[in-house]
């Protein structure tokens, strides 16, 4: 079907904002806060909700199972980015890109030829979650520091990147199964762009540092994935859209109550 410009229109305004909006809290805050965030459902459910109103909820519902167990892939594309892309500048984004997206295919591949249920998708994610996060146990923080105002450069760049990821992904779902439908949309829309500004502006390190904590921000994005795969063919987009962000924040503000919680047990002197 012919896809409306008003809605190509709103793919690219709300891709823009969103990237921003990491990339900001990513230098100003902290990456380690920018890679839970980053686990937020924002690209996925961009790309979802628009599979859904091009196709239909109930094609978009279909996928979402997939998704589940695609997060799998999105784990595997950050791990082959470390590994690839330890080295500053260009070069070191363009070998943790390349890294980074053959270890995402690879997944992908193995996990379309397994028909996944919503237990199954989500068994398999939080499998992959407990193992990245142990590989991932000796990465350093590392903080970066503010530097000045945002270049123009940059905000083109980061409008590109994620407007393309965010396109390519709703327009294969008009020729692809939902299988793949699904996983492609697991693909980090809001992470990958946000690592190609830090690797650009602040080197290796910090990068690694989202990279380090994005598994544990996985919980809002299972969470949201499973509410919309039950809520999107039954309830329509809009209310569906509604009630995974509120599955996604509760175990948000769960995780973080938790994570508090350990901090003050481990804290010296208590």
């Amino acid at each position: 079907m012919d896809v409306p410009l008003s809605w190509q229109l709103a793919k690219l305004l709300v891709s823009i904002g969103m990237v921003l909006g990491l990339g900001a809290i990513a230098v100003r805050v902290s990456p380690r806060i920018a890679g839970l965030l980053a686990g937020y459902p924002l690209g996925t459910a961009i790309a979802l909700f628009f599979i859904g109103l091009e196709l239909s909820p109930a094609f978009a519902a279909e996928s979402a199972v997939h998704t589940l167990a695609g997060f799998t892939a999105t784990l595997a594309l950050g791990g082959g980015y470390l590994v690839c892309g330890r080295r500053d500048g260009l070069a070191g984004v363009l070998a943790g890109t390349a890294g980074g997206l053959a270890a995402f295919l690879a997944t992908s591949l193995l996990l379309t030829q397994v028909e996944f249920s919503r237990l199954t998708g989500t068994l398999t994610t939080l499998l992959a979650i407990a193992l990245f996060i142990r590989l991932y146990r000796r990465v350093p923080d590392v903080l970066v520091a503010a530097r000045g105002t945002v270049t123009w450069p940059a905000l083109v760049l980061r409008a590109l990147l994620a407007a393309a990821i965010i396109f390519a992904i709703t327009g294969l779902a008009h020729v692809l199964p939902p299988e793949w439908a699904g996983v492609m949309a697991a693909f980090p829309i809001s992470m990958y762009p946000l690592l190609v500004i830090l690797h650009l502006t602040h080197g290796a390190a910090p990068v690694a540092t989202v990279i380090k904590h994005y598994p544990a921000g996985l919980g809002a994005l299972l969470c949201y994935a499973l509410c919309v795969s039950l809520t999107y063919a039954t309830l329509g987009l809009a209310t569906g859209t509604l009630a995974g962000f509120a599955a996604a924040t509760v175990w948000l503000l769960g995780w973080t109550r938790l994570q508090a919680w350990r901090a003050r047990r481990l804290a010296p002197g208590t």
